[in-house]
């Protein structure tokens, strides 16, 4: 495009601008300071392209950097971070650009903080705000946007003796305003002045030259392609640009001239189909209106069903209680009506009374044969009292859980999604938390939005977090140790979403995941153990080495354990792994040991050992008791044959009732080095079987024994940080 080509069309734009097309007025949001919300005052650009007022960049560092020097020349209440700062006057500014200018309190150390534009962290480098250029474009704008929103309003000359009058135009290069006989008496012809510069009438004075921030004494003369910058010459042959890509600025302003002139083009060329859009957009409003009061009223219909369902239902049990009420206060009062008869004076012991009085052999027989077997009956019953009815309503009691439950997942009618169900088996949590779930017909759900929320102690339900998936799985990272978290998940397909799944509760194990792979080079033995190529698990194969020790075994002895450790020590802190024992496991011993006790039983195997050695092996001996230490190098349990054996200890009083208990599918061991204490713990409801004291004088290793055959896989979390750890060596 030629020059002439480019001014024609750039000053259509401005046309269009002028005439009205485009009014100034509706560019209001573009100048509005995303910190402050108000109009830019002394704009700044910031790395990212964003621009903010200068008195708001100041407000920023200061919520970051307590000690920004400027703050106590400006304000003596430095206890806000909100302060709002006096804005710095034009000169103070401009000081900046100027030559032989030197650091002072507008240039704090190397301060980081987030954009209020795009949210993004800005690194202003060691120059702080001197290193920032002022958006002088930016400020042309506001200031005609002040003039269109105040046209009413004068500006008047600096110059005049009062009453001022108003000014005519304004010297760029004396930074003021002059009415027209001022102008003259201060720009005579003939004089330097006379050359100065001037425009219409403003408040807004910028430099004739735009100076760099980095070498103030040199002028802005090129641009930086990379980092979207103008640049000097000093910048581009020893500064930060050494090596990047320039242009000069001629050519720069041209391209970018031409290409925002071609956007601005091409947006008002597309004003009609922007405002054909804005009206489908009005009418999709009035829709979605009418669409939820309609919605609202269906909802409300079927709640008021429910209602009456209930009501009905409500009346027939309290009449139904009502009923069985009389009929029991009905016998009891017959009841006590009898017993009343009873007492003395009153009823049937008055009558007999009567008939003891007659003198008449005949009718005295004849009379009491009759009364003595209604008096021998009322006795019968004193003897054995039992009421008429019973008290208890328990069967007129209403058993409501299941409507309860079934009102609690009351929701929308999904429309064909159906509900999605968490794979217990498949979901685990250490440190961060893998969540996976089925679908019946994932293929017709375009996403889903998996949540969770932390459970605290007393049972409060904190907020639920969402995130979005596309996937049948999920990982949450950053949970917090020893915790209660619910997680449920819902599919979405276009705007219809199915109802929430079961909520699935996972506790978080009690301290960070420790990361280490089985030692091939200490104590492991090859002959006896099987260990992968990604060293996470190991197997014992019993074969001829254990029919050799036939003999042994018959007088009583036993084969060797063998023995492996974690290639990474633990000298501090709390730490958790987990593993899976092999149910065909024959023997296997879990736990930690210190490295003088490793240095024992590596150098000194012992061919042939009984059990009974171990204190721990989980077999009850009297050797065992005597010779229990409450705090050893070292702690390890016994597993085998889908039985977790939980040590004697003689010096404990709380001992549980049963000592053997079934195989858990994933065993976790917590180590608080600190403390003293190592705990096993049953993965799957995270429950502690077995916690004892261990001395931590030394390095603690996991530890593993094997004898027979076994095997033992490290869970996927405690090897796979480890392994990418690796990787990256």
């Amino acid at each position: 495009m030629s020059e002439s080509g480019e001014i024609s069309e750039f000053g259509y734009i401005m046309e269009l601008l002028a005439r009205g097309k485009v009014t100034i007025r509706n560019i209001e949001r573009e100048l509005i300071c995303p910190a402050c919300k108000e109009l830019f005052t002394h704009p700044l650009i910031l790395p990212c392209q964003h621009s903010i007022c200068h008195k708001c960049v100041k407000e920023l560092l200061l919520t970051v950097d307590d000690s920004f020097n400027d703050v106590g020349s400006d304000n003596s209440n430095q206890s806000s971070p909100r302060l709002r700062l006096p804005s710095p006057s034009v000169d103070k500014i401009d000081r900046i650009s100027r030559p032989g200018w030197k650091r002072n309190s507008l240039t704090p150390r190397t301060t980081t903080f987030p954009c209020p534009g795009c949210e993004h962290d800005v690194d202003l480098g060691e120059r702080g705000i001197s290193g920032l250029f002022r958006n002088f474009t930016l400020e042309t704008i506001v200031e005609r946007y002040r003039q269109a929103a105040r046209a009413a309003t004068a500006i008047m000359c600096d110059l005049c003796k009062p009453p001022p009058q108003e000014s005519t135009k304004s010297c760029l290069d004396c930074s003021a305003s002059y009415c027209n006989e001022c102008f003259k008496i201060y720009h005579p012809w003939g004089t330097v002045k006379a050359q100065h510069e001037y425009v219409g009438p403003t408040t807004n004075f910028r430099p004739k030259i735009l100076m760099c921030p980095e070498h103030e004494t040199e002028r802005i003369n090129m641009y930086c392609e990379l980092c979207r910058r103008p640049v000097c010459h000093l910048c581009k042959l020893g500064g930060n640009h050494s090596n990047h890509r320039v242009t000069t600025m001629s050519s720069a302003y041209k391209t970018l001239k031409e290409k925002l002139s071609k956007d601005i083009d091409y947006l008002i060329g597309k004003e009609s189909q922007v405002k054909s859009q804005i009206s489908e957009l009005n009418l999709l409003m009035k829709e979605t209106e009418c669409n939820g009061e309609r919605a609202k009223e269906e909802a409300i219909t079927h709640f008021e069903k429910l209602f009456e369902v209930l009501e009905e239902r409500k009346s027939s049990v309290l009449k139904a209680i009502d009923a069985s009420k009389k009929l029991r206060l009905d016998k009891f009062q017959t009841q006590m009506e009898e017993y009343q008869g009873l007492l003395e004076n009153s009823g049937l012991v008055g009558y007999a009374q009567e008939v003891l009085k007659e003198t008449d052999q005949s009718c005295f027989v004849q009379t009491a044969k009759q009364l003595h077997l209604r008096i021998q009956k009322a006795t019968e019953s004193l003897k054995s009292f039992r009421p008429a009815a019973q008290t208890s309503f328990e069967d007129y009691v209403v058993n409501t859980s299941k409507q309860t439950e079934l009102l609690g997942e009351l929701s929308f009618f999904s429309s064909g999604v159906d509900v999605p169900e968490i794979n217990e088996e498949e979901s685990r949590v250490y440190n961060n938390a893998l969540i996976s779930w089925h679908h019946p017909e994932k293929d017709k759900a375009d996403s889903y939005v998996l949540e969770y929320r932390k459970i605290n102690r007393d049972e409060e339900m904190l907020s639920w977090n969402e995130t979005e998936v596309c996937g049948t799985s999920k990982m949450i990272s950053e949970l917090d140790n020893n915790c209660n978290y619910a997680f449920r998940v819902r599919a979405y397909k276009g705007s219809i979403c199915s109802p929430c799944s079961r909520e699935l509760i996972l506790h978080t194990p009690p301290a960070p995941v420790f990361s280490f792979l089985f030692d091939e080079k200490c104590g492991y033995n090859n002959e006896h153990l099987l260990l992968n190529l990604k060293r996470d698990r190991v197997e014992s194969r019993a074969g001829f080495n254990l029919l050799l020790s036939a003999d042994r075994i018959q007088v009583g002895y036993y084969t060797s354990l063998d023995y492996i450790i974690g290639d990474t020590g633990i000298t501090k802190g709390k730490h958790f792994w987990a593993f899976r024992v092999e149910p065909y496991s024959y023997l296997v011993k879990v736990g930690v040991a210190s490295s003088d006790k490793l240095q024992e039983w590596l150098r000194s195997p012992r061919d042939a050992v009984s059990p009974r050695y171990e204190q721990d092996s989980g077999h009850d001996s009297g050797s065992e008791d005597a010779s229990f230490d409450s705090s050893q190098p070292f702690t390890l349990v016994t597993i085998g044959m889908k039985k977790f054996f939980i040590p004697k200890s003689p010096t404990s009083s709380n001992e549980p009732e049963n000592r053997v208990l079934p195989m858990p599918t994933t065993i976790g061991i917590f180590l608080d080095y600190d403390k003293g204490k190592v705990g096993f713990y049953d993965m799957d409801h995270m429950k502690c079987l077995y916690e004892r004291q261990v001395d931590c004088s030394h390095t603690m290793y996991p530890a593993f024994a094997l004898m027979g055959s076994g095997g033992i896989q490290l869970e996927e979390p405690i090897t796979a940080k480890y392994l990418e750890y690796q990787k990256d060596m």
